[in-house]
């Protein structure tokens, strides 16, 4: 018993090293990677700030403050937004000067999701807004993994879709979405809680928004290999997956994507 009690401590206390370690990671690395965002922004018209994933869902990167005159401008009532305070750009305030609702739910960078709860506060925002016909703007720092965590999560209950379904349907509408273990692994949680979609098993085929088969391996269930490798592109040559490296996924931002 007492060995026990000592290794969940050892374990805790690693754990709490190893977020430590990621959140002074995700502080130094958030100019340098927003720079290269804004750059890449620039260089290429399919690399795109925002994408709308439906008539009233849009999501993207972190806002400037400019940027709040366009999203009023589009229609945007509602904003989710997923970063620490250092990676947030606009204030509360100014939302509100705008009549936008603002809605802050803190989430560290790269290896970490949402909680159940925020994440059901968050979903029932966004459907509140598509109630009434107005467009939340859900995002974190890339728009690729906090954030779409949060929109595939809203597909699941308010559009009764599968986890897989959901994510290769907001990968058609922005390609360089990227879930890692934890985000995949809090999505696949939430369906179990919020459908009647039965258990995946590792030999469950789910159909893909676009109607075609997609096999889930065991892989995919514990988190091995986050959603990207499990709904490929089929007009993409296909390439063989390894496991995941938490060094390199929290990099990823830095290269070009794998589309």
């Amino acid at each position: 018993m007492a060995a026990e009690a000592a290794g969940r401590r050892g374990a805790g206390a690693r754990r709490k090293t190893k977020e430590a370690a990621v959140g002074a990671a995700a502080r130094v690395l958030f100019y340098p990677t927003l720079l290269y965002n804004v750059v890449r922004s620039k260089a290429q018209a399919e690399f795109r700030w925002w994408d709308e994933v439906d008539q009233f869902i849009l999501l993207g990167a972190v806002p400037f403050r400019r940027d709040v005159s366009r999203l009023q401008k589009l229609g945007v009532h509602g904003v989710i937004t997923l970063n620490e305070p250092f990676e947030t750009l606009v204030p509360s305030s100014m939302y509100k000067s705008r009549g936008i609702h603002h809605l802050v739910i803190p989430t560290r960078d790269y290896m970490f999701a949402p909680s159940l709860v925020d994440i059901n506060q968050a979903v029932d925002f966004i459907h509140r807004n598509a109630s009434s016909g107005k467009i939340t703007y859900i995002h974190c720092k890339a728009g690729r993994g906090r954030s779409t965590t949060v929109v595939l999560c809203y597909l699941v209950k308010y559009k009764n879709m599968t986890p897989a379904a959901a994510f290769e349907y907001v990968r058609s509408k922005r390609a360089r979405v990227l879930l890692t273990r934890s985000q995949w692994k809090v999505v696949q949680e939430f369906s179990k809680k919020n459908t009647e979609f039965p258990a995946v098993t590792s030999d469950s085929v789910t159909a893909s928004a676009a109607g075609e088969a997609i096999p889930i391996t065991e892989a995919n269930l514990d988190g091995n290999d986050a959603p990207e490798s499990l709904t490929e592109d089929a007009s993409l040559p296909r390439q063989k997956s390894t496991p995941s490296r938490p060094m390199i996924k929290m990099l990823s931002c830095l290269f070009p994507s794998r589309i």
